[in-house]
């Protein structure tokens, strides 16, 4: 599956299908928020947090792509991916664009 985030793929005629995505609501446990605490005394990157939000939009891409597949797409032209705190503590990664077939 084709993925990108303009609204044409080159050297393609695309017939448009529909709005896809995929989304995830992620949590922190209490030893990443923990420990979190403590960088942010010293600064620098948050790996395990960094790690968690990979893993988010990886799902959430995976969720997106089935919904293309069960539409019969091809590819999905003009994704964006948007995050959002839901509640303390965790956070909504959603992935979302336009299925298309080649023609």
């Amino acid at each position: 599956m084709t993925i990108v985030n303009t609204d044409y793929i080159t050297g393609k005629e695309l017939e448009t299908l529909g709005l896809v995505k995929g989304s995830i609501v992620q949590s922190k446990n209490i030893g990443r928020d923990l420990m979190s605490s403590f960088k942010t005394i010293v600064g620098g990157e948050i790996k395990s947090y960094s790690d968690m939000l990979n893993e988010a939009r990886a799902i959430a891409t995976k969720r997106m792509v089935e919904e293309a597949e069960a539409m019969g797409a091809d590819a999905v032209v003009n994704a964006r991916y948007s995050s959002s705190a839901v509640m303390q503590g965790a956070a909504e990664v959603i992935v979302y664009g336009t299925a298309v077939k080649f023609k």
